[in-house]
């Protein structure tokens, strides 16, 4: 949905690529003048810069977020035959990545007050083909990896956290990245720390799976022609990987803009933002209310000349690709936030008249 020219855009990535293009080109130019594209000096920089940044011994660039699910799920040994208990509220890739394991995506449904999946249908959605856990730290705020980490350990099953949404988030005062036995991470352009394409990594504190990954990104092999594993080609290039160096340097900054822009919608909006949790620190990739006429909602806004989203309008239960996979009343939760979410503007560059503006609105749709 395109904004007005004088509207409220959803996110300005405009903005963001503007307020660094000289260090951007700077290090662009670096990498063209270096002829190293590929598996070089820069992508080492960042997989340093971003282990260290969330507290995990090791980081493994790889090409998109669906690839770091993918390949975080088939270093631990998931594949056909397991049973992986996933969202039923989130974005289809992380769905798709246990399909694309040859494993089976087991829905569990959300809590209705912020979104996350809730531990007690995770719980319940446990089975003795359960393998691994899948949650994610939807919105920008994480799942409740205590009770989930219990859960794992109870069962003894494998738990990797999507974090494509969580860049910079904490869970009881440590950063998300090296607290699952993986975590998967998206750089896609509208992430808090977003490429300028696609890209992604996994992190751990796991020498052996970090050793898989390495392999398994770039064709089994860890030297040239010698091929261990039937792997794959997903390696974070170094042009990516040298823009996200430089955007990792204002992450912090980013995000506190983002908080002080959410902190003024929950000023004023009342009861219609979703619940924060009381365990982690936010870093508001997105801001989603909840409201029963939603599509009156969003269409009240578009007249006005703000873009919003809908994250997300069909759960990956209710997608062809899954048809059968959980329909009736097995998800209430999830079906009901696919009716009922609306995400509103939020970034780094959004000012404090514009979320008035945004606030305006809304009440006036509320009356």
């Amino acid at each position: 949905m395109a904004a007005p020219a004088a509207g409220v855009p959803f996110l300005d990535l405009r903005a963001i690529t503007a307020e660094h293009a000289a260090e951007l080109q700077a290090a662009l130019a670096r990498v063209l003048a270096s002829g190293h594209f590929i598996l070089g000096p820069e992508l080492e920089r960042f997989e340093r810069a971003w282990a260290a940044r969330v507290d995990a011994r090791h980081c493994v660039g790889v090409g998109s977020g669906l690839d770091a699910l993918v390949l975080a799920l088939w270093a631990a040994g998931i594949g056909p035959g397991d049973e992986v208990v996933v969202p039923a509220h989130t974005f289809v890739a992380t769905w798709l990545a246990v399909t694309r394991c040859g494993a089976t995506p087991v829905g569990a449904d959300a809590d209705p007050t912020t979104g996350l999946v809730d531990p007690d249908a995770v719980a319940a959605a446990i089975t003795p083909r359960t393998r691994a856990l899948l949650p994610v730290h939807l919105y920008g705020q994480t799942a409740d990896l205590t009770r989930l980490q219990a859960l794992a350990d109870r069962h003894g099953l494998v738990l990797i956290d999507d974090a494509a949404q969580a860049h910079g988030a904490e869970h009881r005062g440590r950063p998300v990245g090296g607290l699952a036995d993986a975590t998967a991470w998206s750089f896609y352009p509208g992430k808090n720390l977003g490429a300028l394409g696609d890209g992604g990594a996994v992190t751990t504190d796991d020498d052996a799976l970090a050793g898989r990954l390495r392999m398994l990104r770039n064709y089994g092999s860890r030297e040239k022609y010698v091929h261990e594993l039937a792997g794959t080609n997903s390696r974070l290039d170094e042009l990516q990987a040298a823009a996200l160096t430089v955007k990792l340097g204002h992450l912090e900054t980013a995000n506190a803009r983002r908080a002080t822009v959410a902190a003024r919608y929950r000023a004023r909006l009342g009861d219609l933002p979703l619940a924060q949790t009381t365990w982690g620190t936010h870093v508001h990739h997105l801001f989603v209310v909840r409201h029963p006429a939603r599509d009156a909602l969003q269409a009240h806004l578009a007249g006005r000349g703000i873009q919003t989203l809908v994250h997300y309008p069909i759960p990956p239960h209710r997608q062809a690709a899954y048809a059968g996979a959980g329909g009736g009343p097995r998800f209430p939760v999830a079906d009901a936030l696919a009716r009922e979410v609306l995400s509103l503007p939020i970034g780094p560059h959004l000012t404090a008249a514009d979320a008035d503006r945004v606030c305006d609105a809304v009440e006036a749709f509320l009356g």
